[in-house]
């Protein structure tokens, strides 16, 4: 397994903490005190980013085991981006609301910039996968 520096593993905890601070300062509130019931949509993105917030918590002490966490961020992102955003921006159709998504996904690409690329090759690509079946005798 290839080596992470500790300036790589900083900058890490920082993309943890950028996210971790900014869900917090955004989604924490609404969801401790949300006066009226939410729509289903609505409750369902409030609850995955808060849960996401906490995981991103937990990556401050384990940035490399949580590694997935920012994966599935920048790739959600990226689709949204790529299937959403950039198709209403050819055809001239890009709302408010779109557009505003569109900014706050602006800043996915930290991610990539804080990435250790030949660790996660070598963690998730080469390493072999787990069994599929049980050990023998066991």
């Amino acid at each position: 397994m290839p080596e992470v520096s500790t300036l790589r593993l900083y900058l890490l905890r920082a993309v943890y903490l950028i996210i971790t601070v900014g869900l917090a300062m955004v989604i924490w509130p609404g969801v401790l005190h949300h006066e009226k019931p939410w729509s289903l949509p609505t409750g369902v993105v409030q609850c995955m980013l808060a849960a996401f917030s906490l995981l991103c918590a937990l990556g401050l002490r384990y940035p490399l085991q949580m590694l997935p966490v920012l994966m599935w961020e920048l790739l959600w992102k990226a689709l949204w981006m790529l299937v959403v955003a950039l198709p209403a921006w050819r055809s001239g159709q890009i709302d408010p609301a779109t557009l505003g998504t569109l900014y706050e996904c602006a800043f996915v690409i930290i991610i990539p910039l804080a990435m250790p690329w030949r660790y996660v090759y070598a963690r998730y690509l080469q390493q072999p996968g787990d069994r599929w079946r049980p050990l023998r005798g066991k």
